[in-house]
């Protein structure tokens, strides 16, 4: 299951979340320009268990080279293919998680679940010199935190079946935890002697997720974050939204929300909108008129249900504004 987007959209830019992305990318760079180093490198600041526990392997190391590479591993990728997919996931996933917490809170929450899951993995693997590296242990602990937030939310799906690629949208809860499954089952059938993926760190980093928001969630947001909030506020919601109609059988009408910031509401904006009806999508261009109120309609003519008896409904958006 490849995730393409969800169906969530952030009322602030994700001004962390992107600088993550853009430091990983930063780092991947600089790691391809080690060149015949690059293995060393990798060992330097990768996170090595047998540094820690094998006694004659941590005497080469400083404290300080002890402790950075607890931080630095989580900005370190095998491949640019195994960057993409983490930065991919990190892009779908961060910016409702950095909406919700606040930039400096997700900050630490995203640090704080890469350091646990690199623990975990340490723990479970203490006398493997081989080098863990990898932002999948920390975004683990994003997805955990996403699984509570918005069970509800929708994640679209590639799901190449052969050679034929088939999109679904899947609710968050059943993509997540099948994932979360997978990790299990991997971790449980992984030989821990041997190197590959760090199934353990995903699954610790996914648990300290879940724990690490109910704990920031009640640490209130200092000044600067809600500064911050301020500064990074959106004007404008998407301009393709999806919208799922519904309505009585002998009713022609189709009934739906579409949702917009406060300033869209003072000057009015033009919106496109999808409506799926079965394996149908309608595409429909909307003209969100100026100073709407909260729970103002916008009546589109001919735009509902194709009755039998020739009648054609109109569709019915209910205007809901972002607080």
């Amino acid at each position: 299951m490849i995730p393409i987007r969800d169906t969530l959209s952030s009322k602030n830019y994700p001004v962390v979340n992107n600088a993550i992305i853009g430091l990983n990318v930063l780092v991947y760079l600089i790691q391809m320009a080690q060149g015949g180093q690059e293995a060393r490198f990798i060992y330097m600041y990768g996170l090595v268990p047998a540094r820690y526990s094998t006694p004659h392997i941590a005497s080469y190391f400083s404290i300080g080279q002890q402790f950075i590479p607890l931080i630095s591993f989580m900005f370190l990728h095998g491949s640019f293919w195994h960057l993409l997919g983490n930065m991919w996931s990190l892009y779908i996933f961060g910016d409702n998680i950095e909406d919700r917490l606040g930039s400096l809170r997700y900050l630490v929450f995203y640090l704080l679940c890469g350091l646990t899951s690199g623990l975990f993995h340490l723990l479970l693997n203490l006398n493997s010199n081989i080098p863990t590296i990898g932002a999948s242990g920390a975004i683990a602990g994003i997805m955990g935190a996403y699984f509570l937030l918005f069970p509800g939310s929708r994640i679209l799906t590639l799901i190449p079946i052969l050679f034929i690629p088939i999109f679904i949208e899947i609710p968050a809860y059943f993509f997540l935890g099948i994932w979360f499954l997978l990790q299990f089952l991997s971790a449980a059938g992984a030989d821990a002697s041997t190197g590959g993926i760090a199934w353990w760190a995903h699954i610790g980093g996914f648990i300290t997720g879940m724990i690490l928001l109910k704990i920031l969630r009640i640490v209130p947001n200092s000044g600067i974050s809600q500064q911050l909030r301020h500064v990074t506020e959106k004007r404008k919601t998407p301009t393709l939204q999806v919208i799922r109609t519904s309505g009585a059988g002998s009713d022609p009408n189709l009934y739906g929300t579409i949702e917009i910031t406060p300033w869209e509401a003072f000057a009015g904006v033009n919106k496109l909108v999808n409506i799926p009806w079965g394996f149908y999508n309608r595409t429909i261009r909307v003209q969100v008129p100026s100073n709407l109120k909260q729970g103002s309609i916008i009546r589109l003519k001919g735009m509902g249900r194709q009755m039998p008896e020739g009648l054609k409904g109109d569709l019915m958006l209910k205007v809901t504004i972002q607080s």
